[in-house]
Order: structure tokens, then sequence, then C-alpha cells
């Protein structure tokens, strides 16, 4: 029994040496000896692997070279441009002279190298050069783009000064003439002088020479060169604008129309900025936060019954490429702004230009008021432009260029009694991106309401009743993302009001998806009255707005109730 056992054994053995055994391919391939030999596909899959691998290192390989070669060029620029620079700043000398000198000609490169002379040492010259040549064409071409940059600057400072020019001619200012003047000589005066003196030196040689030519050659007049005329135009006095002549005089830039009555000496009001000596106010170019810089003034003399000053008036002015700026008007208890009582934002690039109106309270804003920009006046881009605001029992006017623009209406109880509300000119918005603009004049004081009789196509005007009866708005809720949050929600409002909802209990809960607030509709104002006062504690709630809907389909039931001679709903079912 023991030979079989040993045999068997044996066996076991063998046959584990030969598992163990693999056999490795130059590839990295391995596969057990014993499964030899193998079968075509088997073969053909070992290859394909192998062709992998090598195509992987001949990529890493190619990458690798590539990378070299870009750092190599990042280097002769980087080197070129040190060169340049102290080349500028004077610290490269005779150092540079002498290299310029040492480099050899393009002759002396196409020689061939002497006899006996290495082959390695041929080639590394040949790389030196190479490099030399490279470097020397890096540092033409930066050269080349520093003057062309400078010669554009060169020509846009020149095209803003006759801008300049231009506008003080048209304006008519005191200073006009020599400004004028100024810029003509800063940009060649000197020739156009010569050139001035020449032309009437001829014209007076052509007068001096006309009567004996005449007589000479009988050939008809002479043609004589034009004299220049003297400016006949008085330098002490400004050049006449035909612009300002319509109305028998100019408005400078930074100051209000005299049709408007808002300067210095007005009995209704004054200048709160600038003072004597200030200049217009701008944004700093880094501000900190919305502070940090920002202009406010206290507009004192305000009184709710409309007895006191009710009129602010702004005059700016917007670059082209200005996106955004904002003005603040806040009562006295505003917590560093975080309570607004009216926000006008004109945002100049947002969904084709957006004028926003809105209030702040707690730091959260409420629900804008969006006018697009192309239906008011220009407010970006132009010289200079009149913001208005007036102050009236139903809320906010806002006029640019004495255009009634919108309204926005009060949201928040104004302060009671005759005290100030505040005005800030914010230096950048919430998330401290810098205001671009300029504030040349703030007036304050009272005026006669500029609002008209027809205030259909005002934004923001709400010509129906603007508080809904039964209706009340939650705010500051969580944000919801799904549909069941919306579900938990509408009930938990629903447990929560369902007190205020008459002998059944019914309130209607408004929801939507992605809000942080809702609408819920009580029975009667008087429930809705009782849920302002209990509620407050553990919602922040107040009176929800009618909307323009609501109104007329209200309107319409009380119609149908009178024709058919029963009794009008106080209100109808909303969604």
């Amino acid at each position: 029994m023991a030979g079989p056992s040993r045999s068997a054994a044996a066996s076991a053995a063998e046959t584990t040496r030969q598992t163990a055994e693999m056999v490795t391919l130059p590839s990295g391939a391995s596969y057990p000896k014993f499964l030899e030999p193998l079968t075509k596909n088997e073969q053909a899959l070992l290859d394909s692997y192998e062709r992998i691998k090598h195509y992987e290192k001949e990529a890493a390989r190619l990458k690798a070279e590539e990378a070299r070669r870009r750092l190599d060029e990042a280097d002769e620029r980087y080197r070129a441009k040190v060169k340049e620079r102290e080349r500028r700043e004077g610290k490269v000398g005779d150092e540079e002279a002498e290299m310029d000198t040492e480099k050899p000609s393009s002759k002396e490169m196409e020689m061939k190298p002497e006899d006996g002379a290495p082959e390695g040492e041929e080639s590394g010259d040949d790389e030196a050069t190479e490099r030399r040549r490279k470097r020397n064409e890096e540092i033409s071409r930066l050269r080349k783009d520093v003057d062309e940059r400078s010669k554009r600057e060169a020509e846009k400072e020149a095209a803003r000064k006759r801008e300049e020019a231009m506008r003080l001619e048209l304006m008519g200012g005191p200073d006009a003439k020599k400004k004028e003047q100024k810029v003509a000589e800063g940009e060649g005066g000197d020739e156009t002088k010569k050139r001035k003196a020449d032309i009437a030196e001829e014209g007076e040689k052509d007068e001096e020479e006309a009567p004996t030519t005449l007589k000479s050659t009988l050939a008809g007049p002479a043609i004589k060169k034009k004299r220049i005329e003297s400016n006949p135009w008085d330098d002490a006095r400004p050049k006449p604008s035909l612009i300002g002549n319509l109305d028998g005089g100019t408005t400078p830039l930074h100051d209000f129309s005299k049709t408007l009555g808002m300067s210095n000496a007005s009995p209704d009001g004054t200048v709160l900025f600038p003072d004597e000596g200030q200049r217009a106010w701008e944004p700093p170019e880094r501000p900190a936060d919305f502070l940090d810089g920002c202009l406010e003034l206290e507009l004192d003399g305000f009184d709710p019954d409309g007895s006191g000053n009710n009129t602010l008036a702004i005059k700016f002015h917007a670059p082209h490429e200005s996106k955004r700026f904002s003005v603040n008007i806040a009562g006295p208890d505003h917590g560093q702004y975080n309570d607004i009582l009216f926000h006008f934002n004109p945002r100049h690039f947002q969904k084709g230009g957006q004028l926003i109106l809105n209030t702040r309270k707690e730091s959260m804003w409420g629900n804008d008021v969006s006018v697009p920009l192309s239906t008011l006046p220009l407010m970006f881009g132009v010289p200079a432009c009149t913001l208005i605001v007036q102050i009236n029992d139903e809320g906010f006017d806002v006029f640019v260029e004495g255009q009634h623009c919108a309204r926005l209406e009060h949201r928040t109880l104004l302060p009671k009694g005759k005290g100030s509300l505040f005005l800030q000119l914010p230096s950048s918005d919430d998330y401290g991106n810098p205001e671009d603009w300029m504030a040349y004049r703030v007036w304050w004081g009272r005026k006669p309401s500029m609002v008209g009789a027809d205030l259909s196509s005002v934004a923001g005007v709400n010509l129906y009743s603007s508080v809904h009866p039964r209706k009340l708005f939650v705010s500051g809720l969580p944000k919801l993302h799904s549909d069941p949050e919306v579900d938990l929600r509408r009930a938990e409002l629903e447990r929560a009001f369902r007190k205020y909802g008459g002998p059944s209990g019914a309130v209607s809960v408004s929801v939507q998806k992605g809000s942080t607030f809702a609408f819920v509709e009580v029975a009667s104002e008087q429930q809705a009255d009782l849920a302002l006062l209990e509620m407050a504690n553990r919602y922040r709630i107040n009176k929800a707005r009618r909307t323009k809907h609501e109104a007329l389909m209200e309107e319409r039931a009380a119609k149908e109730a009178l024709e058919s001679g029963g009794v009008a709903k106080e209100s109808v079912d909303w969604d």
C-alpha cells in the first residue's frame, strides 16, 4: 500500500510545481506554463496586450519629451523677459554688447567645422546657436508688442483729448477756449501755427504780385490764396453753443437743471453734497464691504403726514462699462442697513438691462419690482443723469430725467412723527463686487407731487386695493427642494392656522417648490387680524397683497351677484 501512496503524492507534487511555474513575457504579461502550447486566440490576445503596452510606453515617452520641450521654451521666454527688463532699467550695458559681438554671424554658422573637430561639439554649437536665435526672436517680438501697446495708448489718449475739447466747446464753458488750445498744442500745435503762418505769408505775396500779373498777361483774374481770418469771437467770453442757445443757457454736468429749482439758494431745500471744496463721490476700487467708503447723508425734516421734506434728487454719471449701482433709503433704526425702506438698483447687463426696486427687512430682501431699462431713459453711458425720488402716501415714486419710471409701494411702516431718514450710496453689492459710478450732487427738500393722472403704464403701481383682507403672507421659512417637503409644509400650515378657518376649520394654503414663503387664506378679515397677533411669535407673517387677477375676479363676482339679485362674496378662491 505504501508504493501507490508515494506515487500519488509525487504526481500531486509535480502538478503543483507545474501550476506554480509561470511564463513572463517582455510586456509584463504572464501565464502558467502548464497551459502551453497556447491556442491561436490566446497567442493573439497576448500579442495584443504586448502591443498595447508598447504603445503606452511610447506615448509616455513622447509626453515626457513634449513636457521637457515646453519647459525649455518657457525658460527661454522667461530669460528673454528678464533680459529685456534689465535692458530697460539700464542694468545691462557692456555685457550685452560683448555678447552681441561674440555671437557668430549667419555666414559663420553656415561654415563647416574645422577638420578634426569632434562631431559632438559641432552638434552642441548648432543647438546653442539655435537657442540663441530663438531667444533673439522672442526678444524682438516682445519689443514689438511693447511698442505697439504704447502706440495704441497714445492714440487713445489723443482721441480722449479731442473728445474732451469738443465737449467743452459744445458746453461753452469759460475755460473751453484755453483747454482747446492746450489740446491743440499737445497734438502738434507748433506745426499748425507754422502752417498758418506760411499760408498767410503766401497770401500776402500773391496780393502784392497780382497787379503786375494782370498788366503783363491780361489773361483774366489772378487766383489768390484765401487768408486765414482771425477768430471774431472774444476769447474772454465762451463760444456760443447751438444746444445751449435753445433755452438761453447751458447746464453744467455736475448741476441740476434750472427748471427744477434745486440750487443752494432754493427756499424749499438744500444741497447736501458736495460741500465747499468737495469733489464728486466715487466708490473705492477695492472696498472691503458695501459700507467701506460709501456715501451716507442724513435726510432731515421728513414727516410721514406730508408736511415735511419729500423729494430727493441725485445728479450722477454711470460709464457705459458699469455693470450696476444702487441707492438706499433707510429709517433711523436701520441696523447697518439691514432694514431698507427703498432700494434703487439699475443692472446694466442682467436680462438685457433691468431696474430693480426692492425693500430689505432683517437682512432679507423682499419681492422686487423689475422694469426693463429699454423702456426708461438712458442711465449708462451718458455724461450725466438726474434721478428724483418722491416719498408720498402711496410709496416711493421714481423719476429719471423727468419720466415717471416706477413706484415702490410702502411695505414697511415709515417712522412716526417728524424725524430723519438716511441716504446711502453703497460702494459694492452684497457679494463685495465694487460699483462703478459717480455722484455729482445730492439735493433734499420739499416739492409738489410730480405724479401724473394716468398711472396705468407706471411699473409697480397697484390700481387696486393693495392689501388682501383674508390672505396672509408667511416668509422666512426653510427652502423646499422636493414635492414631499411641499406636502409636509402645506400640512403643517393647515394645522397651525386651522382655528382661523371658521366653524369648519378649513384654510387654503399655497406653497411652491423651491420657495421660502407661503400664502394662507383664512375665513374672514377678523380672523386674519387675529392670526397676525397670535402667530407673530411663531412665524414671520403679514398681510398679503392682492393681485390684479384677484381684483378682477372679485369685480366679476360682484357684478354677477348684482345681476342675479344676490350678495357678492367678500373674496374669491385662489390657487
